[in-house]
């Protein structure tokens, strides 16, 4: 199957997936920056495996994010890293937009979260894709929107941390949150997540 056929509408058996792809997914992660925030060298590493069309990782970076940024990552006491886990094809080639620059910058991703209900809508793949290019084009974010959702090297990346997730971690839903390499299993709130992160401290 193709990464379109898994991933179109709800994304079915993860076993489907790891046959498919983890034979063919050879991806550099030198050549390709992962989206961070935070200082690189932070003794707590957070891992936030998300999908870019889902409403509860739109409440994560609304009203939890802030105040982690704040308090843990302007600090320099812990970094994110902001992984692609896609539920459908919108979620899929939106992960590849936001990762297009190559920059590591979060600006793209965070524009995407922020105003979600502006591009998650459509009946079809190329009625989503006209939104989304619509809506990066009046956010002022100048990418060639074909070349990013073409690129192989991109999708691949996208995929491999998907395969990564379901694997090493176990993720099934979004946002799944992992802390030094443990799933956070709590309500995700800024409440409990702080609780979390100042016993590592």
């Amino acid at each position: 199957k193709t990464a379109y056929e898994i991933l179109s509408g709800l994304v079915g058996s993860e076993m489907c997936i790891r046959d498919s792809f983890t034979t063919v997914l050879n991806v550099n992660a030198e050549e390709i920056k992962r989206i961070t925030v935070g200082n690189k060298d932070a003794k707590i590493t957070i891992i936030a495996f998300e999908s870019l069309t889902c409403s509860h990782c739109a409440n994560f970076h609304k009203n939890v994010f802030p105040e982690l940024k704040k308090e843990f990552l302007d600090t320099g006491i812990a970094k994110i890293e902001f992984r692609h886990f896609p539920l459908d094809i919108a979620a899929f080639n939106a992960s590849k937009v936001a990762q297009c620059k190559n920059d590591g910058n979060s600006d793209i991703l965070e524009s995407l979260y922020a105003n979600q209900q502006k591009w998650v809508k459509g009946s079809s793949i190329q009625e989503a894709n006209k939104n989304l290019q619509k809506f990066l084009k009046n956010e002022g974010f100048s990418i060639d929107f074909d070349s990013c959702v073409n690129n192989k090297e991109i999708e691949d990346f996208v995929l491999n941390d998907r395969i990564d997730g379901t694997k090493n971690f176990k993720v099934s839903s979004t946002p799944t949150i992992i802390i030094n390499n443990k799933k956070f299993e709590k309500a995700l709130t800024y409440k409990n997540l702080k609780k979390a992160l100042e016993k590592l401290i």
